[in-house]
């Protein structure tokens, strides 16, 4: 569901085709179905940290451009031209802070429409919290109303999956708002 790769987890860190952190998701009734599925291109590592964190934290654009070849090839793999791409948002202080939206940048490289119906709230950075304080963050997320959900099926981009809370929070209110089906496609799996 999450995209996680199974080489190399361990067996008690999955159950059938799932690993355990879907499996507590979809165990959870609030948050069951929310996100249908999610797909990345690279897994966590100690070079993608830093990579990740000169384009996102020290403001150098331009590294997304290394990612753009991989980054349209993933998506076609996993998605098709008919799915609402819509970019995580960033609140108006984190942009401000930060320059650019990360999330939009990688939706850019697609060359599809991108939709930005989702404003968000602004909260601590989730990068300065435990797994277990992301797990209870509570829904920084709001639809603008700009288009009808009705029938939509939506691509949600980011740059990590993380815990996968900032993801579900945000198909949970595109899911109420309308929207038949909800995945995400995200830059890294962590």
């Amino acid at each position: 569901m999450c995209g996680r790769p199974f080489a190399g987890l361990e067996p008690s860190h999955r159950q059938g085709r799932l690993c355990m952190d879907c499996v507590r998701w979809q165990e959870d009734d609030e948050w069951k179905d929310v996100l249908t599925k999610n797909r990345s291109v690279y897994m966590y590592n100690e070079w993608m940290k830093e990579v990740v964190a000169l384009w996102k934290f020290r403001g150098d654009y331009a590294i997304v451009q290394a990612f753009q070849e991989d980054f349209r090839r993933e998506f076609y793999r996993h998605f098709d031209h008919t799915f609402l791409i819509v970019p995580i948002p960033l609140s108006a202080e984190r942009l401000y802070e930060r320059g650019f939206n990360q999330a939009k940048a990688l939706a850019e490289l697609l060359a599809l429409p991108i939709h930005d119906i989702l404003t968000r709230h602004h909260l601590e950075k989730q990068s300065k919290k435990s797994r277990r304080e992301r797990l209870r963050t509570e829904n920084v997320f709001q639809f603008s109303g700009k288009m009808p959900l009705q029938d939509k099926h939506i691509v949600l981009i980011d740059d990590i999956y993380t815990t996968g809370t900032t993801l579900r929070h945000a198909a949970k209110v595109l899911r109420q708002a309308g929207a038949t089906d909800v995945s995400s496609f995200t830059l890294v799996r962590s």
